[in-house]
C-alpha cells in the first residue's frame, strides 16, 4: 500500500523531470543550430527541429495533465504517466540519435541517464522493462541502418569513416551500450530500493513518534486544565482576603497573602502558556477568516500601552502602502503578536524604545517588532525558539518566565505556513521578523 508521502513525493519528482524536459528541449534546439551553422555539419536540421518541438509539446501536455488531477491524484494514475514519461523520453532520443548519426553519436550513451531516472521514479521491475525497451529501440535503429532500411546520416568532420556498416564497430559498442545499461538499472534500483525502505522505516518511526506526541499532548492538556481550575479557586480565596473583606489584616498577614497572590498569578500565567501551547499542538484545523494586520497590531499595542507606559518606553507603528487584509486565524495572531509585544517590553530598559511595522514584501507580508532591549547571547539564538528554553541574560534581568512565549508564536507563525527568525545583538536590542502568506 502507498502512503500519501509516497504519492507526492513520486509527483514531485514528476514535475523534476518536466522541469528537466524544458532544458532538454531548448538544448536540442540550440545544438542543432550550432552544430549547422558554426561547426557546419551536414544534419536534417528539419527532423530534428521536429523531434525537440514534438519533445516540447509533449512534456505540456504530461505538465497540464499533472495539474488537472492534483488533489484526486491515485498511485496507479501517477505510476502510467510516469511510465509513459520514460517511453516517450526514449522514443524521442533514438529518434534524435538516428537523425544525427546513429551508431556514431556520442549522445548513445545518454540513453544511461533515462534509466537512472527511471531506477528513482519506478519500481525495479518497470525500470528493467524500460531497460529492455531501450534496448530494443537501439537494436531496431542499428539494425535499419545496417540493412538500409533507413538512412544513416553520418557525422562528417567527426566520424573519418562511415560505421553503419563497420559489423566489428557495431558489435563492440552495443555490447557496451547494452550491459552499461543493464548495470546501470541494477545499481541505480538497487541503490534506490534500499533508500526506499528505509524512508518507509523512518515514515512509520515518524508516525509512531507523532502518535506518542498526541497522546503526551492529550494527557498535559488534561492534567493542565484540572490545574488550572483548581488555581482558579485558590486565587478566588486569596482575592477577598487579600481585599480586607474577610476582616482586617495586620502588617504580616498581609504581606504573606501577597506573596501567595503574586505567586499564584504567575503559575496561573504558565499553566496558561503550557495549556494554550498544546490546544495548539493537538489543533488539525484553524478558523481562518480576512482581518485587517494594522487592526491588529494597533491592538496590541494598545493591550500593552500600560506596560510600556509603566517604564517610559515608546511603542512606534508604521505600515507600508500596498497591505490589505490577510487570512489568517484572527485570535492567534492577535494573541501572538500581544504576547510578543509584552516580552520585548519586558526585557527592554526604561526609557527604552520598540517599533513595530508592516513590511509589503509580494507575496508574503513582514511583521517586524525591534526593540532597544537587553538583546540575546549569539550563542543562544540557535535555541531561543525550544520549548521552556530562555536566555542567560533574560533569566538574570526577570526571574520569572515560562519559556514557552516563542515557542508558541513559532508554531502558530507555522501553523500559517509562514516563517519566523530573530535578528539580535547582545546589550542593543533584538528585532523579531515574521512572514505571513497574503
Amino acid at each position: 500500500m502507498t502512503s500519501f508521502k509516497q504519492l507526492e513525493g513520486l509527483c514531485e519528482r514528476l514535475y523534476w523531470l518536466i522541469r528537466l524536459r524544458w532544458i532538454a528541449a531548448a538544448s536540442v534546439f540550440f545544438t542543432v543550430l550550432l552544430a549547422g551553422h558554426i561547426f557546419k555539419f551536414s544534419l536534417p536540421a528539419f527532423d530534428l527541429y521536429a523531434a525537440s518541438t514534438t519533445l516540447g509539446v509533449y512534456n505540456l501536455v504530461f505538465f497540464v495533465l499533472l495539474k488537472s488531477i492534483k488533489g484526486k491524484e491515485s498511485f496507479v494514475i501517477v505510476n502510467r504517466i510516469a511510465n509513459s514519461q520514460i517511453s516517450l523520453d526514449l522514443l524521442s532520443l533514438a529518434v534524435l540519435i538516428h537523425f544525427s548519426g546513429g551508431i556514431e553519436n556520442p549522445f548513445l550513451f545518454y540513453f544511461i541517464f533515462h534509466m537512472i531516472i527511471a531506477s528513482v521514479l519506478l519500481s525495479k521491475r518497470a525500470s528493467f522493462l524500460q531497460a529492455t525497451f531501450a534496448v530494443l529501440l537501439f537494436s531496431i535503429m542499428v539494425s535499419l541502418e545496417y540493412f538500409a532500411v533507413l538512412p544513416h546520416y553520418c557525422l562528417k568532420k567527426f566520424i573519418i569513416h562511415d560505421q553503419q556498416h563497420n559489423l566489428t564497430y557495431i558489435s563492440g559498442v552495443s555490447f557496451v551500450f547494452i550491459s552499461t545499461l543493464y548495470i546501470a538499472v541494477y545499481m541505480a534500483t538497487s541503490i534506490s530500493g534500499r533508500l526506499k525502505q528505509r524512508e518507509k522505516v523512518l515514515g512509520e518511526a515518524n508516525l509512531q513518534l507523532e502518535e506518542k506526541d498526541r497522546i503526551k499532548s492529550e494527557y498535559v492538556l488534561r492534567v493542565t486544565h484540572g490545574i488550572k481550575e483548581h488555581l482558579s479557586a485558590i486565587q478566588g480565596c486569596l482575592e477577598p482576603v487579600s481585599g480586607g473583606i474577610t476582616g482586617e489584616l495586620n502588617a504580616k498577614q498581609f504581606d504573606l497573602v501577597q506573596r501567595a497572590v503574586r505567586r499564584t498569578a504567575k503559575l496561573m500565567s504558565f499553566v496558561k502558556a503550557l495549556l494554550q501551547i498544546t490546544r495548539i499542538k493537538l489543533s488539525k484545523e484553524m478558523k481562518m477568516e480576512y482581518f485587517s494586520l494594522r487592526d491588529s497590531c494597533l491592538e496590541a499595542i494598545n493591550d500593552t500601552s500600560a506596560k510600556a507606559k509603566a517604564k517610559f518606553i515608546s511603542v512606534n507603528f508604521t505600515m507600508e502602502p500596498g497591505i490589505g487584509p490577510i487570512r489568517a486565524a484572527r485570535e492567534y495572531i492577535q494573541e501572538t503578536l500581544t504576547d510578543l509585544l509584552v516580552n520585548s517590553i519586558k526585557y527592554t530598559p526604561p526609557r527604552g524604545k520598540i517599533d513595530v511595522g508592516l513590511r509589503n514584501r509580494g507575496s508574503v507580508i513582514l511583521i517586524e517588532i525591534a526593540d532597544t532591549g537587553i538583546g540575546i547571547p549569539k550563542n543562544e539564538l540557535p535555541r531561543i525558539f525550544e520549548e521552556f528554553y530562555r536566555a542567560s541574560n533574560a533569566q538574570v534581568a526577570e526571574r520569572d518566565g515560562t519559556g514557552l512565549g516563542l515557542s508558541i508564536a513559532k508554531r502558530v507563525v507555522e501553523m500559517h505556513s509562514g516563517r519566523i527568525w530573530i535578528e539580535s545583538e547582545e546589550g542593543k536590542g533584538t528585532k523579531l521578523n515574521i512572514e505571513l502568506p497574503k
